[in-house]
């Protein structure tokens, strides 16, 4: 009998074992984002190499009123560029710079000068101050006249006359007391008549007439 209470005992402990036994972790599934963006592979236009076109132009400028002197001149056949340029200098003289320029000997140029330089002498020349006489003495403009003010008169005080006399009213003497009424008693009851019986009937006299007399 023990036996079986203990075996019964133990079966019961390991149910109650595996019920308490805490479950095993399972962490939440991970996030997976959406792919990032990925654009497109760049692909640049193809470059076509142009070539080289002749052209021509020229200017000059000479003014002068403000002494700008200057002239450019330039010409290509598509392979070597060659061309001039003239510019006048503060000294009086001319630089003309003239050159060459192709893919094989680079940039090529010489510059001339024409005329001599001059630096002439700085004599200040004297110009005297224009005249602006001296400002006339200062005068304050008079100030305006204001008159006195006049004497203050105080306004007359505004006639009240005397209150009259008034007498008091004549004295009315309380009114003398009047008994209240005397007390009369309701009137007496008064039967009803007696009931009288109506007359007997009484037949109609009959008369007779003259002419039955007769």
């Amino acid at each position: 009998m023990n036996s079986k209470l203990f075996i019964a005992a133990a079966v019961l402990a390991v149910a109650a074992a595996d019920k308490l036994e805490p479950e095993p972790y399972r962490p939440a599934p991970a996030y997976n984002p959406a792919p990032a963006y990925k654009p497109a592979p760049y692909h640049p236009e193809p470059q076509y190499k142009e070539e080289a076109r002749p052209y021509a132009f020229d200017y000059a400028v000479n003014d002068h009123y403000t002494g700008a002197e200057f002239a450019r001149n330039e010409n290509s056949d598509g392979k070597q560029t060659s061309g001039y340029y003239k510019v006048a200098l503060p000294d009086g003289r001319i630089q003309t710079v003239t050159y060459t320029a192709d893919h094989y000997g680079g940039y090529n140029a010489e510059v001339t000068y024409e005329g001599e330089a001059q630096y002439p002498e700085y004599k200040p020349e004297y110009k005297p101050a224009p005249y602006s006489p001296a400002p006339a003495p200062y005068r304050p403009a008079p100030a305006p006249y204001k008159p006195a003010p006049a004497p203050y008169k105080p306004a007359p005080a505004p006639y009240r006359p005397a209150p009259t006399y008034k007498p008091a009213r004549n004295y009315r003497p309380t009114p003398s007391y009047k008994p209240a009424p005397t007390y009369e008693p309701a009137p007496t009851y008064e039967p009803a008549p007696t009931y009288k019986p109506a007359p007997t009937y009484e037949p109609t006299p009959t008369y007779e007439s003259e002419s039955e007399e007769n």
